[in-house]
């Protein structure tokens, strides 16, 4: 850690309270730097002057597209202060090295060699602070026969094998709409930076962690790889079903009902075989079991050799069951009686639970150049003695360059003249 480093940032009331990040990462990393700022750090964001172009990522607030309105921009750099700096310029690498002299991370998402190149890169950052840990955010990492490749969130996705198995069988692999691979990317160069600072704190040796956003979608492939590995079975995508029985038969587990949909799968074993016994009772109590449903005997019967007729037979009145119920009755009536269901949350019914709520997890954040308040998500643990706490909203385009700057010794007459030359 930096010798001049203040007094206020020696705070303990965090996890990371004393120590800071430099984050100059674009969409694809800010994540990281998100979570290290929700866990206390001083994370500076970065930016080129006038700002950068993932400011101009929408969707926007009330939908107003403008540098200050993006709410991926918003979420993700939460709690960060920003200041503009150009290191293309040779003073901008002067003052950018003075600024790592009281740094404890620094984070990037620029493409292989581009920091060599500007004499900002592993090797030349050590010599300026031993301690110092670079992570790297890159779509297929430091190396190998991809380094240099470009990327968007559908190449990742399909790279990294998840879109293979999202989406329905007679149609081509789906997306996910919000850019998720940033996201898990973000999440896993976050958890590496964490694990180099533990080694750090063990050896006094900072390092470089090359986080590859193809391999961190890949490594969220729970059980798909395995299967591969153990069964050489390429486990297919399904939609709304399971699958996998000797016979192949479908399963469904996405159920419509009254207000939405719902998770139920009907399937054997001891779990299995509570869950169709009280389904099937309390369809009964309603009258809506048909008697061959009634005289199913649950405990025999072999899931793993039922032909698709009779799924699809068991299935039709469970379905038309479910539709005369909202999502929160099903939940309600499964919780009473046993049964494993689950409502299939929408973005509304998220902001609406009772648990998150609960948790406080939804934090009031002050825009005051908006002049009012905007609800976040918060934050993604909570520590009983060092716990996450909101620091800031987003900053604007070099809200912070004359406070970070005179922080590490730029006088106010300094600052006018890397103004008016373009340098931030």
């Amino acid at each position: 850690m930096g010798d001049s480093l203040s007094a206020a940032r020696r705070s303990q009331d965090s996890l990371l309270g004393s120590y800071r990040a430099l984050d100059m990462t674009d969409e694809q990393g800010q994540f990281c730097g998100r979570l290290l700022a929700d866990l206390g750090a001083d994370v500076i964001k970065v930016e080129r002057p006038g700002g950068d172009p993932s400011r101009n990522t929408g969707p926007f607030y009330h939908n107003q597209p403008a540098s200050e309105n993006s709410i991926p921009w918003l979420v993700h750099n939460l709690n960060k202060r920003g200041i503009t700096l150009d290191i293309e310029t040779t003073e901008g690498q002067v003052i950018f090295k003075r600024l790592v002299q009281t740094a404890d991370f620094v984070i990037e998402s620029f493409p292989p060699g581009y920091l060599d190149k500007l004499g900002l890169g592993y090797a030349q950052l050590r010599q300026v602070n031993p301690r110092i840990i670079l992570t790297s955010i890159t779509p297929f990492g430091q190396d190998g026969p991809y380094q240099k490749y470009h990327s968007s969130d559908i190449v990742n996705m399909a790279m990294g094998g998840l879109m293979y198995v999202t989406g329905t069988p007679d149609r081509p692999p789906l997306r996910v709409t919000v850019p998720q691979s940033y996201t898990i990317a973000g999440s896993s160069a976050a958890m590496a930076t964490m694990v180099a600072h533990y080694h750090r704190e063990s050896t006094g040796e900072g390092q470089h962690v090359d986080t590859s956003t193809q391999a961190s979608v890949a490594s969220v492939l729970c059980n798909f790889v395995p299967i591969w590995e153990l069964s050489r079975i390429n486990v297919r995508r399904l939609g709304s079903y399971l699958t996998g029985r000797a016979t192949g038969t479908k399963q469904r587990t996405l159920w419509r009902c009254q207000d939405g949909y719902v998770i139920l799968v009907i399937f054997g074993g001891a779990l299995g075989r509570k869950t169709n016994q009280g389904i099937v009772a309390w369809m009964d109590s309603e009258g809506m079991a048909p008697e061959y449903l009634k005289q199913i005997d649950w405990s025999t019967l072999d899931f793993a050799t039922v032909p698709q007729e009779l799924q699809d037979k068991m299935e039709k009145p469970i379905g038309e069951f479910l539709l005369t119920h909202t999502k929160a009755e099903l939940f309600a009536g499964a919780l009473q009686r046993g049964i494993m269901l689950l409502p299939a949350s929408s973005p509304k019914d998220i902001v609406a639970s009772e648990q998150l709520r609960s948790r406080q997890f939804w934090i009031e954040v002050e825009h005051p150049e908006k002049n009012t308040h905007i609800k976040y998500p918060g934050f993604f643990i909570q520590a009983s003695e060092t716990p996450c706490r909101l620091q800031r909203r987003a900053p604007l385009v070099g809200e912070h360059n004359a406070e970070i700057y005179a922080e590490v010794g730029l006088s106010e007459r300094e600052l006018k003249s890397l103004k008016e030359a373009g340098i931030i």
